[in-house]
C-alpha cells in the first residue's frame, strides 16, 4: 500500500497500517494489538515519542481547562489506561467526573488498577464500548477528549459525529494525534526513528515488534491537520483548530459544539 495518508473523505476504514484490509477485519486486527500490549503500553508511549507525550497531554489538559464542579462531566475516548482522564479529574481539584470509555478490556483492566492505586475511583467510570457507537444519551458531556486513539478508529466519520450527539452545546471536542511533521530535515530523523527503532523497542518491552510496526504506519496514513480538521468540521463542530506540537509530530485539534 502506498504511503500516501488518507483524506478527509475517508481511507482509514480499510488500512491496517500500509496493508489494506476489508472494513469488517479492522476492528478485530486492531483490538488483538492493544490486548497484546496494553500492560506495557504507557511505557512504549514513553519510547515512541521520546518522553514527549507526557508534555503534550498536559498540554491538552490546559487546553481544556476542566471546571472545578462536581456536575462537569468529560467523556474520554479510547483512554483505557487514563493518562487523559487522571489529568483531569487531578487539574480540577477531583471535583470533575471522567467517563472512561476503550472498546478494548484489556486497556481498561490496567486503568482501573491505575485509578485505585491514585485513589481517583470516586471521580471515574470505565465503560467498554466501540466509539463508533457511544452508549450514551445525546448532550450528556461538557467535553470529549481522545488521545492517540482516533486513528485506530475504523469509521473516525461516525465516531466524529457520535462525539459530537453526546455533548452539550458549548461543549469541547479535543483531540490529539500524531500527525504530519512541517520540518523535513527533522522529517528524515523522526523516519528513521519510527520505522527502525521503534519496532525494535516494542519486540523487546512488549513482545511484538509487528504492534508497533503497525502503530507507526497507522501514524502515516492518517489524514494530515488540514484534512482532519475538515473531517471536524463536516462532523458539525465550529472553530475547528489545531497546533502543532514538535514540529508537527504531534497535534492538538479541537472544535466546539455551538
Amino acid at each position: 500500500m502506498s504511503e500516501t495518508r488518507t483524506s478527509a473523505t475517508g481511507g482509514m476504514e480499510t488500512s491496517y497500517g500500509y496493508r489494506r484490509v476489508g472494513e469488517e477485519e479492522k476492528q478485530g486486527l486492531v483490538n488483538d494489538v492493544f490486548h497484546g500490549v496494553a500492560r506495557r503500553y504507557d511505557i512504549m508511549n514513553d519510547v515512541m515519542s521520546l518522553g514527549m507525550h507526557r508534555v503534550w497531554k498536559d498540554a491538552m489538559i490546559s487546553a481544556l481547562n476542566p471546571k472545578r464542579n462536581e456536575n462537569y462531566k468529560v467523556l474520554d475516548v479510547a483512554g483505557g489506561t487514563g493518562d487523559i482522564a487522571f489529568r483531569i479529574v487531578e487539574a480540577s481539584r477531583q471535583m470533575a467526573h471522567a467517563t472512561i470509555l476503550d472498546i478494548n478490556g484489556s486497556m481498561l483492566d490496567v486503568g482501573r488498577q491505575r485509578a485505585q492505586k491514585r485513589r481517583l475511583e470516586n471521580n471515574l467510570t470505565f465503560v467498554e464500548a466501540n466509539a463508533e457507537d457511544l452508549p450514551f444519551e445525546d448532550n450528556s458531556f461538557d467535553a470529549y477528549t481522545i488521545a492517540f486513539g482516533i486513528r485506530n478508529v475504523p469509521r473516525i466519520d461516525v465516531a466524529l459525529k457520535e462525539a459530537y450527539r453526546v455533548m452539550k452545546r458549548g461543549g469541547r471536542f479535543l483531540c490529539l494525534e500524531f500527525s504530519d511533521v512541517d520540518l523535513p530535515l527533522f522529517e528524515k530523523v523522526y523516519d528513521a526513528w519510527s520505522f527502525n527503532a521503534i519496532p525494535q523497542f516494542g519486540r523487546v518491552i512488549t513482545g511484538d515488534g509487528e504492534a508497533y510496526r503497525y502503530l507507526v504506519e497507522s501514524i502515516r496514513k492518517f489524514p494530515d491537520q488540514h484534512n482532519f480538521a475538515a473531517m471536524i468540521e463536516t462532523a458539525g463542530f465550529s472553530r475547528a483548530k489545531w497546533t502543532n506540537y514538535t514540529g508537527g509530530v504531534a497535534a492538538l485539534h479541537s472544535g466546539w459544539k455551538l
